[in-house]
């Protein structure tokens, strides 16, 4: 197998007394969807926002494509590649899908008209569009507020914006929390075509239909630390409950 993209090794955090991750590993491939699964409690979203540098571990090291690499900020990861998708979706609900997706990276005018702070609107609206439909995000309306959209819809530009930007690895926690059938399942397919672009996806997850359903690879966490590691074809629902709960005898690094 080719070198993970992400690899965590010995990461703990430590807020105050309490330990939410003792020597957790992790790895991600190129191209891969692995869904990282556990109790509430087990350290799934604090591992994330280690890994996507909006947190620094107390002690651990980061490699990314092999290599030690130091996340001070999410900037830092954005960098590299990598964009997250947290449960708040961190839309602004005011501002339109296009002004989103290109917030923070608005494209400026050319010319006299880009240094008098004109932003080159045209462009920006082609360049959300082309993103929302190679990845089948469901976007009527380009101009409306995100927050009049349905869960759905906001998903998808959430999940879209990532994929836009990112070019190695896209986090995303709890994407299909609360969400309708058909607005899962558009979501799921919009992970399919995330990876498909050779892009790592971390899934974060609670539904053991939707992980079986998507993952390459489900790594499970338990207090802490991850304890098992699968590839889909060789576990079941019933393996990933036990490891969830501590039931499995068998610890794996």
């Amino acid at each position: 197998m080719t070198t993970p993209i992400l690899e965590a090794r010995g990461i703990s955090k430590v807020y105050g007394h309490v330990e939410a991750l003792s020597g957790t590993n992790f790895d991600l491939y190129p191209g891969e969807v692995t869904a990282l699964i556990g109790d509430n409690g087990a350290g799934k979203s604090t591992l994330v926002r280690i890994l996507s540098g909006a947190e620094q571990a107390t002690a651990g090291e980061i490699l990314f494509e092999g290599k030690p690499v130091h996340l001070h900020s999410p900037t830092d990861a954005s960098r590299l590649g990598m964009e997250t998708v947290f449960q708040d979706l961190a839309l602004a609900p005011h501002l339109s899908p296009v002004q989103n997706m290109y917030l923070g990276r608005e494209v400026m005018a050319r010319g006299l008209l880009g240094h008098l702070g004109f932003m080159d609107k045209k462009r920006m609206r082609e360049g959300s569009r082309s993103a929302f439909d190679r990845l089948g995000a469901t976007v009527r309306n380009l101009g409306g507020p995100v927050g009049a959209m349905s869960g759905g819809q906001r998903q998808g530009i959430a999940v879209a914006r990532a994929a836009a930007w990112a070019e190695k690895v896209v986090f995303l926690d709890e994407p299909t929390a609360a969400l309708g059938v058909v607005q899962t399942k558009n979501v799921i397919e919009l992970i399919r075509r995330v990876s498909a672009e050779g892009i790592g996806v971390v899934f974060i997850s609670h539904s053991m239909p939707h992980v079986m359903e998507v993952a390459d690879r489900i790594q499970v966490m338990w207090r802490g630390r991850r304890v098992v590691t699968y590839r889909k074809e060789d576990t079941s629902m019933e393996q990933l409950v036990a490891a969830m709960t501590g039931a499995l005898e068998r610890v794996a690094s």
